[in-house]
């Protein structure tokens, strides 16, 4: 007697997710592919890493997330649920100079004295009502970093969507510390943008297997809508 065929994989819909971790996810979520199936307006949060003039001028992709960053923070404001949008301003440039070598840290610190590090990119529509948090290092929800945990906290926000720049780095540090205080996270997968070399596949990948769900615009917006 022949065997019956095998079910077939679920296939992550981010696309980014490799098919042997999303099988064994699934597997011990009892086949649940996400932690979190949907998402309550009112106490949902996008928050949105990074994406100001200095940023994005460095970037030669930033360009390709402003829609569907607007396309959700539409989509939470007619939920009810609130848009946050995080910048940065460094103190001095000798912490970055360890890790990115003093010219760049230089650089970066020339965009936190010029206003470049915290004005928005003009791509993005902004609301009246939205939140703004400035960071001085690369988590918006590190004690002492920011204080968007304090301001999210008193709007009662329960779920945390982090979209920007970049996936592995700023983001993912916002993402995990999120995650640790206590909020239910995910990662938006086609409103981030990560460095080269599969940095922000394997961001997304790891966040999906312990921290979180990582789900793509489109998905989130369904949910909102929901």
């Amino acid at each position: 007697m022949s065997e019956p065929p095998a079910s077939p994989s679920v296939v992550h819909p981010s696309g980014v997710i490799p098919q042997g971790l999303v099988d064994k996810v699934v597997g011990r979520r009892g086949g649940r592919l996400h932690m979190y199936d949907w998402l309550d307006g009112p106490r949902t949060a996008l928050v949105v890493v990074d994406l100001d003039e200095d940023s994005c001028r460095r970037s030669e992709r930033a360009h390709l997330i402003y829609d569907p960053v607007n396309a959700m923070a539409a989509a939470v404001r007619a939920a009810g649920g609130t848009v946050a949008f995080v910048t940065t301003s460094i103190p001095s440039p000798d912490w970055l100079a360890v890790s990115l070598g003093p010219a760049l840290a230089a650089s970066y610190y020339a965009a936190t004295v010029s206003g470049a590090s915290t004005r928005l990119v003009a791509a993005l529509d902004v609301g009246p009502d939205d939140v703004r948090a400035v960071k001085a290092r690369a988590s918006a929800f590190f004690p002492d970093n920011c204080d968007l945990h304090f301001q999210l906290r008193d709007l009662d926000i329960e779920h945390v969507l982090i979209a920007g720049l970049v996936t592995n780095v700023c983001c993912e540090s916002s993402a995990r510390d999120a995650h640790e205080l206590g909020y239910e996270v995910t990662m938006v997968s086609d409103a981030l943008i990560g460095h080269s070399w599969g940095l922000h596949e394997a961001t997304l990948a790891t966040f999906f297997r312990i921290f979180g769900d990582v789900r793509p615009s489109a998905e989130v917006i369904a949910l909102l809508g929901g």
